[in-house]
């Protein structure tokens, strides 16, 4: 399996397979592809398949980072963020081969338009920069829209046959296909707020939270993104906006609106730069919430954040 190149330029491919034994065969061999040319070398998927890797490459498992995908990818907006350019920027300037795993079986439909746009937007988040990020597909448990859309985020695809271009590739259009309206519970109780009922609407949110079962952290976590959020519809928004709380499926969602939109589709996914003032109250929510999905267009902006109770 030979996928990455010498230059700067990122490639990412998809691995389509059917068995824990072409899984492992495959992985292994790209892993060590990559020690052997001397690439740093994480591999950030679900906790069966990171002990399958861990497995195969025995010995050489100790020169590879290991991240379980369940946990650090459980919000697919933090995965370029908080593990991709995370293990990227720490090695910046060599080469760096990873596997990533951000779609498996047991996802849930809400959290899958983000798995999506997420794939689509490692092109952006990794244009022109030295890194080689496979990743696999399961065609056994998946479904055929799931495996489609691999086709139109990754530029490449693996499967049995060897290598091959996706003519399907067309990242922008997952962006914009998952870009989906977002509608709040019919019961879910809602605040509007300017400039002046700042102080108003986060009591608001994180009263309606607590009475739904967030406590300790996850309230704090509430309470952090919800402030993070309707400031910046202060700010950048229009001036006013509304915030609502619901329960749905044993989470609590919290949810703000404004005449916003948001221009940059990696906002929010970028670590910050070094001494930058400014510009990561999106970056912070994705950092703490379970899920979060966003909607934007001319009219406006919606930004949907889920936390497990």
């Amino acid at each position: 399996m030979t996928t990455a190149t010498t230059d700067g330029r990122f490639d990412h491919p998809a691995l389509f397979y059917r068995s824990a034994a072409e899984y492992t065969d495959r992985t292994v061999e790209f892993v060590r592809e990559g020690l052997a040319a001397g690439e740093p070398v994480a591999v950030a998927v679900p906790g069966p398949n990171l002990e399958l890797v861990r497995a195969g490459l025995g010995a050489d498992a100790r020169n590879v980072t290991f991240l379980d995908m369940t946990e650090a990818g459980r919000n697919p907006g933090r995965i370029i963020p908080g593990v991709l350019r995370a293990f990227a920027d720490t090695h910046a300037n060599v080469r760096v081969r990873i596997i990533g795993e951000p779609v498996w079986a047991e996802r849930s439909a809400v959290e899958y338009p983000a798995c999506a746009q997420h794939e689509a937007l490692i092109n952006a988040a990794f244009a022109g920069r030295p890194a080689t990020i496979l990743c696999p597909y399961d065609e056994t448990r998946l479904a055929p829209e799931v495996l489609a859309d691999a086709l139109t985020t990754h530029p490449t695809v693996i499967t049995d046959g060897g290598e091959r271009v996706s003519e399907e590739y067309d990242w922008r259009a997952v962006v914009d296909r998952y870009n989906e309206p977002l509608e709040p519970a019919p019961d879910a109780e809602a605040l509007a707020f300017g400039s002046g009922e700042l102080p108003e609407a986060r009591r608001f949110a994180a009263d309606r939270a607590a009475s739904l079962g967030l406590t300790g952290r996850r309230l704090q976590d509430a309470e952090l993104a919800v402030s993070e959020l309707i400031t910046n519809s202060v700010v950048h928004g229009g001036g006013d906006g509304t915030v609502a709380v619901w329960a749905e499926a044993g989470q609590v969602v919290c949810e703000v609106r404004d005449a916003g939109r948001l221009t940059d589709p990696l906002a929010g996914r970028r670590p910050p730069e070094r001494g930058q003032i400014g510009g990561r109250g999106l970056l912070l929510v994705h950092y703490v919430a379970d899920l979060v999905r966003v909607h934007t267009t001319d009219e406006g902006t919606v930004v949907r954040f889920y936390l497990g109770v």
